[in-house]
């Protein structure tokens, strides 16, 4: 991948934004300052989320846990100010088991007019198999596309701290290997995040992630035309 070695403190300007993700929430406990930060800009942002998120072992409901998501990744959608989710049902868990180049041909469909796509890193942040799928599907469609794809990322003494206290499976990047970093509002995330309850309630990692990185994000460069 062609990668850009110019930090910046800014967001790109871009009319519209394909975010491409694996599970439900993903859009609010990863992305979701920055794409507060994108609508508030002025750029339309849209997101295609792999699957349900039914696997997860966090959420105590009597309806299906796949529709409780599937609720909550709109009304999150609606407070980030989020223009169009599309939701597909693969399985939650087996993503890496879906043909590639199905992933890639539904990416490619998505894209519409969207000038950039915007993922988690390509280690998945969390280490959660199905995050870099998402993301390696994302890649090739942009390569094939002439598009640039930016990645939420972690600094690595977050991601250390988060695994020592936690004993989790956070990837993160050294200083040199960022390219963005920008200050964030955080009031707009909450909020979304609040609408994901399921997964949010009991949650200690997500709540000290966000405190270990305070009003900052970081991200880099996958592939840019620079």
């Amino acid at each position: 991948m062609t990668t850009s070695n110019v930090s910046s403190h800014v967001l790109p300007r871009v009319k519209e934004a394909l975010v491409v993700c694996a599970h439900p929430d993903d859009e609010s406990f990863g992305l979701g300052a920055i794409l507060a930060a994108l609508c508030g800009g002025g750029t339309r942002v849209r997101v295609l989320c792999f699957t349900h998120g039914e696997a997860s072992t966090l959420g105590d409901t009597t309806q299906s846990l796949g529709e409780v998501r599937e609720q909550e990744l709109n009304s999150a959608a609606e407070v980030l100010g989020i223009d169009e989710t599309k939701l597909m049902a693969y399985a939650d868990g087996h993503l890496q088991e879906a043909p590639i180049d199905e992933l890639v041909r539904l990416v490619e469909e998505s894209i519409e007019t969207a000038e950039l796509l915007l993922v988690f890193d390509e280690d998945g942040i969390t280490g959660h198999p199905d995050h870099s799928q998402a993301t390696k599907a994302a890649c090739i469609a942009a390569k094939r596309q002439s598009l640039p794809v930016l990645a939420w990322t972690l600094p690595k003494s977050v991601a250390r701290q988060l695994n020592v206290e936690f004993g989790t499976a956070f990837v993160g990047r050294d200083d040199d290997s960022i390219d963005i970093v920008i200050d964030v509002d955080r009031e707009l995330q909450r909020e979304a995040i609040a609408c994901h309850a399921s997964q949010s309630l009991h949650n200690p990692v997500l709540w000290r992630r966000l405190e270990l990185l305070g009003k900052r994000e970081h991200l880099r460069w996958l592939f840019s035309l620079v």
